[in-house]
Order: structure tokens, then sequence, then C-alpha cells
């Protein structure tokens, strides 16, 4: 078995997502798109940095179900790792469904109860020897997602299974962002949010992505990441300045997981030795590849 070289721990999921070209805030019913692929932020990340060409773990709670046995397949023949993922025959593979239009999102509604169920049992194999111990923690890079219960991320935040990691967290969804407040405190974790997300972690409003990211490391956080959407996007760190690249403007023909493209692309970036300032650029621009749907090499 091949080492991964990097862990994703959190949402692995079935996405399920109507899309149309039409506004649906002028009328109810209209013709669209309705799919259903791998998703989750977990492993939007992992699917991402496989494609780039890293060997990607994912640490989550799957069932035992067909739509589990299928998902497991499914994310393997895209070249994400899915032995360490704990099955849970109690529990149903978990989903999400969104909707849509040519506004961008309508609503959504993440149904992430098998993994919140499931707690640290997911991070075992950080523990017992098959990726690391606590007297030999892992050392590399590790995405992580903010679906993971309050409680989980408050312990990941003191526990001696991180302590030389990498940590890249982001939030599922703005709902979920203030759960992060503890485990962003982690002396070696980078944040990846959007203004709105960090608007509810810091308890203010804030006029850009610059600002935002300035009153997360204020508030604590060692680096903070804001995207906002079409504006520029920010990347603040302790006794460092703050960076901004501006956002390519594009026509959004799709916006669930542009997030978590952002930050893969940031992440790979930085793996392959880019400056604050390059990898910055690239997650930009590998975003805007996505929301348009175009191809984009890192």
């Amino acid at each position: 078995m091949t080492s991964p070289d990097i862990l994703c721990i959190g949402s692995v999921l079935w996405d399920i997502i109507g899309r149309t070209d039409t506004s649906l805030r002028a009328r109810g019913d209209v013709a669209g798109r309705i799919t259903r692929i791998p998703g989750g932020v977990a492993m939007n990340i992992a699917m991402t940095l496989a494609r780039f060409g890293l060997r990607p773990a994912v640490l989550t709670a799957l069932g035992t179900d067909g739509e589990g046995d299928e998902l497991i397949a499914a994310a393997q023949s895209l070249g994400v790792a899915t032995e360490f993922a704990l099955r849970t025959p109690d529990l149903p593979t978990d989903c999400y469904m969104a909707i849509e239009d040519a506004t961008g999102l309508i609503a959504a509604i993440a149904d992430a109860h098998s993994l919140e169920a499931a707690g640290d049992a997911i991070l075992l194999p950080l523990a017992d020897g098959r990726l690391a111990t606590p007297a030999a923690p892992w050392a590399g890079p590790i995405a992580l997602d903010g679906n993971l219960t309050a409680e989980l991320l408050t312990e990941i935040a003191t526990s001696p299974l991180f302590t030389a990691a990498d940590l890249r967290i982001a939030p599922a969804s703005p709902g979920k962002a203030e759960r992060l407040i503890p485990v962003m405190r982690h002396p070696r974790a980078t944040l990846y949010v959007n203004r709105q997300e960090a608007g509810l972690i810091t308890g203010h409003t804030h006029a850009s992505a610059a600002e935002a990211a300035e009153a997360l490391v204020a508030a604590g956080a060692a680096r903070a990441l804001v995207t906002d959407g079409a504006h520029p996007a920010a990347d603040a760190a302790r006794a460092a300045p703050v960076l901004i690249h501006a956002a390519r403007p594009v026509q959004a023909r799709r916006i669930t997981g542009a997030g978590d493209t952002f930050m893969a692309a940031h992440l790979f970036a930085e793996t392959r030795g880019a400056t604050r300032d390059e990898a910055l650029a690239r997650a930009q621009a590998a975003a805007a590849a996505y929301v348009a749907f175009e191809d984009f090499q890192p």
C-alpha cells in the first residue's frame, strides 16, 4: 500500500444537485439538470488533489449500504484512497442536496448525521499505527472540514494526534462556521472561509476579504484565507503582510464545491513550493475555472 500524501478528514457523501440556467426566483418549476456525484468537503478536496497528481486518503464514515459501496468504488476510480474510512453497518451513507439557478445557490440541505454519529472513531488510523500514533503523529498536510461536530473539532485542537500536522481547515457551510473557532487557533492551522463565514466567526461584518482575514488573525487564527465570490481574495498571517488577489470575471455555471477547489489548489501550490502570492493567484484561477466549467491545470 502506497502511503498517502495528504489526509482529508470529514464528509464524503453523494451530492444531489439540481441546476437551471434560468431564475427560480421568478417561477417555481423550471427545466434543468439533476446530477448525483461524489461530494462532501473532504471528498471535493481529495478529488481535486488527486486530479493534480497527489495521493489523498479520506478519513470519514460511510455506510455499508449500496450507496456506500458505490461511493467507495467511485472514489477509488478517481484516485482517492478509502481504506482508512470507517464503514458503519448501523448508519446510512450521508448525502447533500442543493438547488442552483443562474444567480447562484438557492437552497441546500446537508445530511451528515452518520459522520457526526461516528465521532472520533474516524480518527483511529491516526492513533493505531496504520497512519500514525500519538508518539509519532502525522507530520504531513491534513484537510479538515467543518462537518465534524463542534465537540470533535474542539478535541482535535489540542489532540496529540495533530501536533505535527500542517492543518488546513474549511467550513462546511456558513451555518457551521462557528464550530471552527477552537481548532482555528491550532498553531499550525490555516483557515479557509468566505467573507460571510469570517463574519460569523468574528461576530462582525467585514467590508472586504482583506479586512475579514486580518480580523480572523486578530481573533486567534495563525493564518486565514478569505474568499469573496467575484471580489478579491485575501491571505493574512501573523507577522506577515496581508496579500490580496483579484478574481477573474467569469460566467458562473456552478457554485457548489468552488470553495473546496480554491482550498485544494492553494494547498497543492504550497506543497509544490509556491510563494504565498503565487499560491493565492493559483487558487483564484482554479476557483474561477471551476465555476465556469473550464479545465484547470495547477
